[in-house]
Formats: C-alpha cells, sequence, structure tokens
C-alpha cells in the first residue's frame, strides 16, 4: 500500500511537497545521508531495505581480476519495485533480491535518533523526496540520487 502514493497521474506540484519546502538542501542532505548510513548498516546485516519505490539489496556478481580470474562478489544495487517500473513503462535489467534476503522497512525512529530531526519530519522529507524522484519519473527528467 504504501507504495501506490508512487503512482502518479499527474506532475508533483510544491504545495504537495510542504516538509521539502521549510527544510534547506543541507538539512535535507543530512537526512538522506542518515538514511543511506540506516541502509547502509542494514546491507551489512545481508538484510534488503524497501523505501517505497524500490529496495536497496546486495546481489551475487562476478568480478574478473587479473588473468581473466573470476571472483564473486557481492554488489549493492537499487531494485525498482515492478509496479513501479510497469507504471512507469520503464525498462532496466531483471535483477532480484536474493531469496534468502530478509527484507525489512527503514526504522525512522532509528534513524531520527542519530540526527536532530524528529522522525515526523524525517519521515515526511523522505516520502517527500521519493514523490518528487516519482514525478520526476513520471515526466521523463533525468534524475541523479548519490548516496556514499
Amino acid at each position: 500500500a504504501e507504495m501506490q502514493k508512487y503512482l502518479l497521474y499527474s506532475s508533483v506540484e510544491p504545495e504537495e511537497l510542504p516538509t521539502l519546502r521549510e527544510l534547506s538542501t543541507m538539512e535535507i542532505c543530512k537526512i538522506w545521508s542518515a538514511m543511506s548510513w540506516h541502509i547502509y548498516k542494514q546491507l551489512l546485516q545481508k538484510k534488503a531495505v524497501d523505501i517505497g519505490i524500490g529496495s536497496f539489496a546486495v546481489v551475487p556478481a562476478h568480478a574478473t581480476v587479473e588473468e581473466g580470474k573470476v571472483l564473486p562478489v557481492e554488489r549493492p544495487v537499487f531494485i525498482l519495485n515492478k509496479p513501479l517500473k510497469m507504471f512507469y513503462n520503464l525498462e532496466s535489467d531483471e535483477t532480484k533480491i536474493p531469496e534468502k534476503t530478509p527484507v525489512v522497512y527503514p526504522d525512522f525512529e532509528a534513524i531520527a535518533a542519530n540526527t536532530h530531526f524528529r522522525q515526523e519530519i524525517l519521515e515526511q522529507c523522505v516520502q517527500e523526496t521519493l514523490l518528487c524522484f516519482a514525478g520526476a519519473l513520471r515526466d521523463n527528467k533525468e534524475v541523479e540520487f548519490s548516496f556514499k
């Protein structure tokens, strides 16, 4: 149900994003920095994190080293939710979360404890940023999301 709100039939208007309007760019970056640290810690514990529009997970991959040797490695990926991909008519690799991987949701209480933001502000900031992201997908705009 969480994901439904990211299936947009019309553009996102600034009035729909009251929290982002109140926060400075620096504050939004701080929130996402805390969010990405939280996600990173979950990935280290071999969990996948569903953020509403998709999941961060670690998947098996292969790296070629010298003399053509191939090493099994693990690669962090972001997998967009299938309904979202279909809704926005997007193409991407069929990456799947490995079967044994437990899927968790962000623990906003824990994330808030590592910042000076209230949990509600943090959750709203994340949701509104994702709405912006969905809006960009809808309007076919190029989006760049960088995580440390």
